[in-house]
C-alpha cells in the first residue's frame, strides 16, 4: 500500500512541476509579444536604422533658412509654434514650398497671421492655386499676395472665396484693379457683404465705372458695416455739410471711410473752431481730416500766431496756411524757421517744439476706448 501511495506522490509532483514551466514559458512569450514594434505588413530588415524626428521646430525653420533673430519673431507672435508636431509642419511648408514662398516669406505670414499654421491648408489646395493663378496672373503676384495676405490659403474656398470675387467682377472690379484690392486690402474677402443700401451709396458718390476710384469706393463700401456708414455721414452733418455733398467727398476722397468718428469729429471741431474756416474748405481740402491733430494742426497753427505777434516773415495766413499745413517737416522748419536769424530761428524753434510736445489736460490718464475694426 504505501509503495502505491508514495508513486502517486511522485506522479502529482511531476504534473505540477510540467503546469508551472508551461506557464512561465506562456507568461514570457506573452511579455515579448506585447512588447513587439514589428506591423502586420512590415518588413524587419537587419540593417534598418530608427529615423530620429526632430522634438521641435526648430531645426525643421531652420532648414528652411531661418536665422535665429527670425526665430525668435516666429515664436513670440506664435509661441506654440516651438512645439509643432514635425510631420503636419513639414507638409505645410512643403506645400508653401511649391509656391515659391521661402523662410523670410514664412516670418512676414506668420507675423500676419500668427494662427496660420494651424489652419489646414491643404483642402482644395490644387484646385485653390489653379484659381488663384488664373486670377493674379502668375505665381509670382500670387507669391507676393499671399505674403501680404496668407488668409488666402485658408478662407473657405467654395463658400467664401469664389462667391466675394465672382460679386466684385459682377459689380465691375476685375483684372489689375481686383487684384490691388486683394493686396492692399486683406480684409477684402472675409468682410465683403452687398445689400441695396450698399449699392445706391455707390451711386450717391457718382463715381463711374471707368473712374480710378471706383475701385476703391466699391471695395471701402463693400467692407463697411451699414451702421458705420450711416454714423460717419451723420457726423459730417452735425458740421454743417448737406447729404449730398458729403457723398460727393466720399466720391473724391473714399479713404475718409477709414478715418474714425473720433478722429474727424476733433479735427472739424479745431479747423472750424480754431482755424475759424468754414466746412467747405474742408470738402475742398480732404487733408484737413486726415492730418494729425497734436502733431501737425496745432503746432503750426501756434507758430503762424507767433510769426503774426513777432511781425515776422513769411506770414502763415490765407492760402499759404493750407500749404504750410501740407509741407513735409523739414520743408516747413525750412521755410517758416530757419530763414530768420540764428538767435530768432533758436527761439521760433523752441517754440514750436514746445508746441509738438503739448497735451490736452489729462491726455496721459484718459482712457481710450478700442472699438476694434473702424469700418
Amino acid at each position: 500500500m504505501l509503495p502505491k501511495l508514495h508513486l502517486l506522490l511522485r506522479f502529482r509532483f511531476l504534473v505540477s512541476a510540467s503546469n508551472r514551466h508551461f506557464t512561465r514559458s506562456n507568461s514570457v512569450f506573452r511579455i515579448t509579444a506585447t512588447y513587439s514594434t514589428i506591423c502586420p505588413n512590415q518588413v524587419e530588415s537587419p540593417n534598418e536604422e530608427a529615423i530620429e524626428h526632430p522634438r521641435d521646430s526648430i531645426p525643421i525653420f531652420k532648414q528652411w533658412g531661418c536665422c535665429e533673430n527670425d526665430l525668435l519673431k516666429i515664436f513670440s507672435r506664435q509661441p506654440s509654434l516651438r512645439n509643432a508636431q514635425a510631420t503636419p509642419l513639414l507638409s505645410k511648408l512643403n506645400l508653401l514650398s511649391s509656391l515659391g514662398l521661402t523662410g523670410s516669406d514664412v516670418v512676414k505670414m506668420v507675423n500676419c497671421r500668427p494662427r496660420f499654421f494651424c489652419s489646414r491648408i491643404n483642402n482644395c489646395f490644387d484646385e485653390r492655386i489653379e484659381f488663384l493663378v488664373n486670377l493674379f496672373g502668375s505665381r509670382e503676384m500670387l507669391r507676393k499676395a499671399l505674403v501680404r495676405n496668407p488668409s488666402l490659403l485658408t478662407y473657405d474656398f467654395h463658400n467664401t472665396m469664389k462667391p466675394v470675387i465672382a460679386l466684385y467682377e459682377e459689380i465691375g472690379i476685375s483684372g489689375n484693379d481686383l487684384i490691388a484690392m486683394l493686396i492692399s486690402r486683406p480684409t477684402l474677402i472675409p468682410r465683403t457683404s452687398f445689400n441695396e443700401e450698399k449699392m445706391e451709396y455707390i451711386k450717391k458718390t457718382g463715381v463711374s465705372k471707368g473712374s480710378k476710384m471706383y475701385k476703391y469706393v466699391v471695395s471701402l463700401l463693400g467692407i463697411s458695416r451699414i451702421e458705420t456708414i450711416r454714423e460717419k455721414v451723420t457726423n459730417l452733418e452735425k458740421f454743417g455739410c448737406s447729404e449730398e455733398e458729403i457723398w460727393s467727398l466720399l466720391g473724391r476722397s473714399p479713404l475718409i471711410l477709414t478715418l474714425s468718428v473720433d478722429k474727424v469729429q476733433r479735427n472739424m471741431t479745431f479747423v472750424l473752431g480754431t482755424m475759424k474756416l468754414s466746412p467747405r474748405v474742408v470738402l475742398e481740402h480732404p487733408f484737413l481730416l486726415f492730418s494729425n491733430l497734436e502733431a501737425v494742426l496745432k503746432p503750426r497753427i501756434s507758430l503762424a500766431r507767433k510769426l503774426k505777434e513777432m511781425e515776422l516773415d513769411p506770414q502763415i495766413k490765407g492760402s499759404i496756411m493750407l500749404t504750410a499745413l501740407r509741407m513735409t517737416e523739414n520743408r516747413f522748419l525750412n521755410v517758416f524757421i530757419k530763414c530768420h536769424p540764428e538767435d530768432v530761428a533758436n527761439e521760433l524753434l523752441e517754440f514750436y517744439k514746445h508746441a509738438k510736445g503739448l497735451k490736452p489736460l489729462a491726455e496721459s490718464s484718459k482712457k481710450i476706448l478700442r472699438k476694434g475694426f473702424p469700418f
